[in-house]
């Protein structure tokens, strides 16, 4: 493992777009804060199932159904351009966010400027992980794959952390979250300087490119589809990524519910916030674990075995640390719930991307991604959703935090027989 990532590391052109990548996620780390601590954390605000549904929908949801069609333009623009003005452009929208949040606003403005900046952060992680093989080859891919979406959490982990940080030496509030949006405003420039430094068709694409219409766009969108029905391997493994993300996202609201509204006072975000980053920071321990251990047990048991053990461990130990968490009052019980879902989570995402990255031509990457990335953003969005409507505000709820568990065990299941 360790002379596989100085392999890595020793390519000067994967150090550059790992700096974007780690740049700019620590950057959305921030941006995310800033809105957590306005809309879910504020005493102003109190948050139940329904309306954490509703703000994840409108966060995820839109760009879900728009995201394909940014593929096929990553599929026919240098991808290095993107890197460059998707950055400068992201930058521009959070100079706006920022005056939103000043005057106080948390309505469709506030909804509509996050959706378009978060649409912008998706296309550009999709244009990350289109790039990733012009830059690496062969055996390094693995590692590639485990080093540079893991260290990108793990940056937007950080970020998080340090907008929190910002935000209580600003004075708290608004005026905190404003602060936090500022920072973040430089490290999107930052990112977009990074990608300038790249050579103009370093990161392809390559091979024939889609016509720049909407019809060209339609074309495109089908034929990415209907390359992952052609390469099975990278469809099934891209529907155990959309499993995952779908008890992702229900539990995500149970440790909300719980640490807002049981384990803390309504009336007391401040530590309910701690709290949340705790957990937060456990989930993407679990998710460093899980890409440092992914590329050698693939290659030892292979992708589909590894899979579906790390989904069999988060179907037995996710449910009973929430559990326990939620009868005890217990922050162990939801650090080994959040640990445990990481590290599948992580681990099934790097074998996942592999797969994709393998089967798909390159002249199709990005069309695929976007999909990829699409069908992600639908997973979390319906376990949300599914969780909202069956939650008590306390969030305790033992009979879909069991069903998260089989559905877990179900996935690990069909994916190792279908191998």
């Amino acid at each position: 493992m360790a002379g596989n990532l100085r392999s890595v590391l020793a390519s000067r052109d994967f150090r550059k777009l790992y700096g974007v990548r780690l740049i700019g996620q620590f950057g959305d780390g921030m941006v995310q804060a800033a809105l957590a601590t306005f809309v879910l954390f504020s005493p102003e605000r109190e948050p139940d199932a329904v309306r954490i549904a509703l703000a994840f929908t409108i966060l995820f949801l839109p760009y879900s159904i728009v995201g394909p069609f940014a593929g096929v333009f990553l599929d026919r623009w240098r991808r290095r351009q993107v890197l460059v003005y998707a950055n400068l452009v992201r930058a521009g929208l959070i100079i706006l966010l920022a005056y939103i949040t000043w005057l106080g606003h948390d309505g469709l403005d506030l909804g509509i400027v996050v959706l378009v900046s978060l649409g912008i952060g998706r296309f550009i992680l999709a244009g990350l992980s289109a790039s990733l093989p012009h830059v690496v080859t062969g055996q390094q891919l693995i590692t590639a794959n485990a080093l540079a979406p893991t260290s990108g959490t793990i940056a937007s982990a950080v970020g998080a952390g340090a907008g929190l940080g910002i935000r209580a030496l600003a004075g708290g509030s608004d005026i905190g979250a404003v602060a936090v949006l500022v920072v973040a405003l430089g490290c999107y420039l930052v990112a977009s300087a990074l990608s300038s430094r790249m050579g103009r068709n370093l990161l392809g694409p390559s091979g024939t490119r889609p016509a720049e219409t909407l019809k060209g766009v339609l074309l495109g969108l089908v034929d990415g589809a209907r390359s992952l029905h052609t390469h099975g391997a990278a469809g099934r493994a891209i529907a155990v990524v959309f499993l995952h993300r779908m008890t992702f996202g229900a539990l995500t609201v149970v440790a909300l519910l719980l640490l807002r509204n049981t384990f803390n006072s309504p009336n007391d975000p401040d530590a309910a916030l701690t709290q949340f980053a705790i957990v937060t920071a456990a989930a993407a321990t679990g998710g460093l674990l899980g890409a440092v251990c992914a590329p050698s047990a693939s290659r030892r048991f292979g992708i589909p075995r590894w899979t579906s053990a790390v989904l069999i461990q988060a179907a037995i130990l996710t449910p009973l640390g929430i559990l326990i968490g939620a009868y005890a009052v217990s922050m162990p019980g939801l650090l080994l719930a959040a640990l445990s879902l990481g590290f599948a989570g992580q681990s099934v995402k790097v074998m996942s991307d592999t797969v994709v990255q393998r089967d798909i031509p390159d002249d199709h990457l990005g069309r695929v991604f976007a999909l990829f990335d699409m069908i992600v953003n639908v997973g979390l969005v319906l376990g949300i959703s599914a969780i909202a409507f069956t939650t008590p505000s306390s969030g305790v709820a033992p009979i879909s935090t069991v069903l998260v568990g089989v559905l877990l065990a179900g996935t690990a299941v069909w994916y190792v027989r279908r191998r």
